[in-house]
């Protein structure tokens, strides 16, 4: 590319330089006659004594012009092409799998800076998506090893105590294995949710809304929690399933994540213009803004994490987050003044045909 560029400058000056130097050559041939005029100084030059002394200096004059084209044209190519090897050598760097190199190219917002911030952008998002998923795949193998772990400590001491009681035994392993078959099925649902392999059909959060907490009633009932729905229809655009478990993942988290006793729950869905809006508040603890912002992570239960009994895998609000981001929304968590968590989500709005959650496939 520099060779190509610094031929068509010194092409150009070449061809600018021989315009001009004809321009001039016709220009003198006008007051120039064809045979001598005699008078009494000397004798006029003619057109051939011009010629003998312009086309000479005119082919010296474009050798300096093809020189200096040359020449400068390598410099200026250079110059321009350098921010293009920068871009060019971080892009080796991250195809050897270094994601925190930066161009940082300084100087004028032209064409150039514009695509170097553009790639610094995607190799930072890269980072991050990388080393989330690194650190999603490690606690994914904690929590998958752990059940295995306890399944196999308990076949031990079974085959080591023949007189043990067997139905204790069985409880235990059938406990412990529907705890491993939950999370590997909220690991294909967070999957599926990521690939965005799902069919499009305009489904009404408000009925979604009143599917889930029937369906959590007894859950409710039995924490002693308060659930209270409001609101209008809210159309959103996507799968009638991965929507329904958006919403039992949010009212279930706030059911869970309440107070021991007395608590409240408040579920309102609206419309906002082309946005639709699902709110989901819960009364209990106090939380900090750094706790709050870890709550999407996948594997976060509460203050930390977990590997014991516990109400769900830590995967419900990375899923929730995840439907939405799958459906042109965001997941907004906030913490409630007198304690507890607000989550809202927004998203994109559907056409005016709900499709009720029941129908979900």
């Amino acid at each position: 590319m520099r060779l190509k560029l610094t031929a068509s400058y010194a092409g150009f000056l070449m061809v600018a330089g021989a315009l001009l130097l004809a321009t001039v050559w016709v220009f003198l041939l006008r007051y120039v006659p064809d045979h001598a005029v005699f008078g009494p100084g000397p004798a006029s030059p003619t057109r051939s004594d011009l010629q003998a002394a312009f086309v000479p200096r005119a082919a010296q004059a474009l050798g300096v012009l093809l020189v200096v084209g040359l020449a400068g044209g390598w410099w200026l190519a250079g110059r321009m092409l350098s921010p293009l090897a920068r871009i060019t050598e971080a892009t080796r760097l991250a195809a050897t799998g270094s994601l925190s190199h930066r161009i940082r190219l300084d100087g004028r917002r032209d064409e150039f800076r514009e695509l170097a911030d553009a790639f610094d952008g995607m190799l930072e998002r890269l980072e991050a998506h990388v080393a989330q998923q690194q650190r999603f795949a490690a606690n994914a193998s904690h929590e998958l090893r752990t059940p295995l772990a306890i399944t196999q400590t308990l076949l031990d001491v079974a085959r080591k105590d023949p007189n043990r009681d067997a139905t204790e035994l069985v409880e235990r392993l059938r406990a412990v294995n529907t705890r491993a078959v939950n999370l590997t099925e909220a690991l294909l649902l967070l999957t599926r949710a990521d690939q965005r392999s799902f069919v499009l059909e305009p489904v009404d959060l408000s009925l979604a809304v009143e599917e889930a907490t029937e369906t959590l009633l007894p859950l409710a009932a039995e924490r002693a929690v308060v659930i209270e729905t409001s609101g209008s229809p809210a159309l959103a655009l996507g799968s009638s399933a991965l929507l329904f478990q958006l919403t039992t993942n949010l009212v279930h988290n706030a059911i869970v994540h309440n107070l021991p006793r007395d608590g409240s729950v408040w579920v309102t869905t609206r419309a906002d213009g082309a946005t639709s809006i699902l709110t989901v508040e819960n009364t209990g603890g106090m939380l900090t803004p750094f706790l709050v912002s870890t709550l999407a992570e996948p594997f976060q239960r509460g203050a930390e994490r977990t590997s014991g009994d516990h109400q769900g895998v830590g995967l419900g609000l990375a899923i929730v987050q995840s439907i939405a981001r799958a459906h042109g929304g965001r997941l907004t968590l906030t913490a409630r003044d007198g304690g507890g968590l607000r989550a809202e989500v927004r998203m994109p709005a559907g056409p005016e045909r709900p499709t009720a959650p029941a129908d979900r496939r």
